[in-house]
C-alpha cells in the first residue's frame, strides 16, 4: 500500500478471534468499521488504547461502526487480554502479519541500536465499501480514541 491511503480498498485476509473463528475485512462490508493494529497485548500502550476503544464503543455503537483491534499475539492471549481488562471490542490475531504487512504496518523498528521488525501503531477508518477513509500512522494513544470517534462521527454524517 501507498503512504496515503486514502481511498485503497483493504485487502480481504483472513485473521483469528480469541474464539478460533475467522475473521476478514468482508466480515464488515456494507459498514463503516475501525481496523487497528497495536503490538502486543496487556502492554502498558496498548492496554491504555484497548482501554480507551472499549470505553467510546458505545459511541461507534450508535453510530453503527465496529472495531477490531489486531496485534501478532496468538487468539488464547488475546483471551487472557480481553478478560484481564474486560474489554468490550473484538480482538483478531494476525500470527503471520499477513494483513499488517498487506496494510504497510509490519516494519523496521529499532530499539537500543537493535533492528527488528515490529507493528507500527496504526488505525485505519474504513467506509461501507471497504475503503480506507482515513489513516493514522505512529498514533500515539493519549486521545487517540476520540480523535477516531470524530472522524466515525463525520464519516457517517
Amino acid at each position: 500500500m501507498s503512504e496515503d491511503q486514502t481511498g485503497q480498498a483493504i485487502p480481504d485476509v483472513t485473521m483469528v478471534r480469541p474464539d478460533g473463528s475467522e475473521v476478514s475485512a468482508s466480515d464488515y462490508k456494507g459498514k463503516p468499521w475501525v481496523l487497528y493494529f497495536y503490538p502486543k497485548d496487556d502492554t502498558p500502550g496498548c492496554t491504555k488504547e484497548a482501554l480507551q476503544f472499549t470505553e467510546l464503543k458505545p459511541e461507534f455503537d450508535k453510530l453503527g461502526v465496529s472495531i477490531l483491534g489486531v496485534s501478532k499475539d496468538p487468539p488464547k492471549k488475546h483471551t487472557k487480554f480481553i478478560d484481564k481488562h474486560d474489554l468490550a471490542i473484538e480482538l483478531a490475531s494476525d500470527e503471520e502479519v499477513e494483513m499488517a504487512e498487506a496494510m504497510g504496518v509490519w516494519v523496521e523498528k529499532s530499539m537500543y541500536g537493535k533492528t527488528y521488525m515490529g507493528l507500527e501503531r496504526s488505525t485505519f477508518l474504513i467506509d461501507a465499501e471497504g475503503k480506507i477513509a482515513k489513516a493514522w500512522r505512529k498514533v500515539k494513544v493519549k486521545e487517540h480514541g476520540a480523535a477516531v470517534l470524530e472522524a466515525a462521527r463525520e464519516l457517517v454524517a
